[in-house]
């Protein structure tokens, strides 16, 4: 009977063989970890806006519960163009963020050469809320309603002015998704910004103006402006009383203003469910909750693939209108 002597390099071969089918078995942790260091949230737009203060204090938030720190970069420039191409090119590993309105789906209609992909150069993260645009007059307009300024200029197209924070932007926007759908007729007046159309509009400058809620809150506060409708589908929680365009005649007609975080594409899905998760448990802070009501916003936490929908049908959306209503940025 012959007993089978086994070498020291059989038994070693033996052993690697072995360690690699284990490792093979064991969970795939390469992303476990995450994060760990910090995370930088670029923000498109200067500093102390509307943006920028929701920026901030997600990112108070966020730090407690990934444990690491969580800044804030503003990078604007080019209509949110330096910011969202600056994230577009960073490394895909969930480090550097972008935080964005409606405006990410707006751009790609208005630059015919981005230096990135659009909506493709990104991974979705969450929708963090959405808000309306409001249509303003005069406290001294003889416009007491939205339903005697629509039917005004149904019956007298081309006579009133409007007033925007500027070519491009979403109150731009709103203001031309009404011509299209309402078939209306309204001058554009752009401005540098939503300040000085406020001031003009105030001295009835302008016939109507389209604006976001902190810009216009305080004028609305000292009776100086009063809101007509909002721009949402639905009539916003925060002005309850205020109709929306679609009540008031333009029946159809919605357009929201919506905020999201987004990762450079290629970020593996499993940091990006944990930013997700992360994003839905400072949602429940207060602090962050009181930042984004003061923005206007109704809170609505979404899943990556819900945002990723939402931009792709809204990037086809806008270049439509743009095309139709022939809108240039310049």
């Amino acid at each position: 009977m012959k007993t089978s002597i086994i070498s020291r390099r059989q038994v070693f071969a033996l052993g690697l063989a072995l360690s690699a089918v284990m490792t093979s078995l064991a969970p795939q942790t390469s992303h476990a970890a995450f994060p760990e260091r910090a995370i930088k949230i670029i923000v498109p737009y200067p500093a102390g806006g509307g943006t920028d203060a929701i920026a901030r204090s997600l990112a108070e938030a966020l730090s407690k519960d990934l444990g690491q720190t969580v800044l804030v970069d503003n990078k604007p420039g080019a209509g949110t163009v330096l910011g969202n191409d600056f994230v577009s090119k960073s490394p895909a590993d969930g480090y550097t963020l972008l935080i964005n309105t409606s405006s990410f789906s707006i751009v790609p209609s208005l630059v015919n050469k981005l230096p990135y992909a659009g909506e493709a150069a990104f991974a979705p993260v969450a929708q963090l809320g959405r808000a309306p645009n409001m249509l303003l007059v005069s406290a001294n307009s003889r416009f007491k309603t939205a339903k005697d300024l629509v039917a005004f200029l149904k019956a007298n197209p081309g006579k009133l002015t409007y007033g925007s924070a500027g070519n491009g932007t979403t109150t731009h926007l709103a203001a031309e998704s009404l011509k299209n759908v309402g078939k209306l007729d309204m001058l554009h007046v752009p401005y540098k910004g939503a300040s000085p159309m406020i001031t003009d509009l105030v001295g009835s400058q302008i016939d109507m103006g389209f604006a976001t809620q902190p810009s216009a809150v305080g004028a609305m506060a000292s009776g100086k402006l009063r809101l007509l409708a909002v721009t949402s589908g639905a009539r916003s929680p925060a002005w309850p009383d205020a109709p929306t365009l679609a009540e008031s005649g333009v029946p159809g007609y919605d357009a929201e203003v919506w905020y999201g975080i987004f990762a450079p594409a290629g970020t593996p899905p499993a940091v990006v469910k944990r930013l997700n998760d992360a994003l839905r448990k400072a949602a429940e802070v207060e602090s962050v909750r009181r930042q984004i009501s003061n923005e206007g916003l109704t809170l609505s936490i979404s899943t990556p693939e819900e945002l990723g929908r939402l931009a792709r049908a809204e990037e086809a959306r806008w270049k439509k209108l743009v095309k139709e209503q022939g809108i240039s940025s310049d």
